[in-house]
């Protein structure tokens, strides 16, 4: 996993009908990690950051699909 994927397991009450669910997952941007923009930043090269969404590769963030994922099993 990316070091933008956090885990946490949710609260289960003793009482509680639902079904526990196991461990959660929630992506942290890389933009809360720079608090401001550095100069001379290394930049992705223009059709790659057009590819990435994003000019600076510290601010690229992928994305990968859960639902892809349980579609397939």
């Amino acid at each position: 996993m990316s070091n933008q994927v956090r885990e946490y397991v949710p609260f289960r009450g003793p009482h509680d009908p639902c079904p526990p669910i196991g461990v959660k997952t929630y992506v942290v941007p890389p933009n809360q990690f720079i608090t401001f923009q550095p100069m001379n930043l290394p930049q992705f090269p223009l059709p790659e950051a057009l590819r990435a969404g994003t000019l600076w590769p510290a601010l690229f963030s992928p994305y990968e699909s859960k639902w892809r994922k349980e579609a397939s099993r």
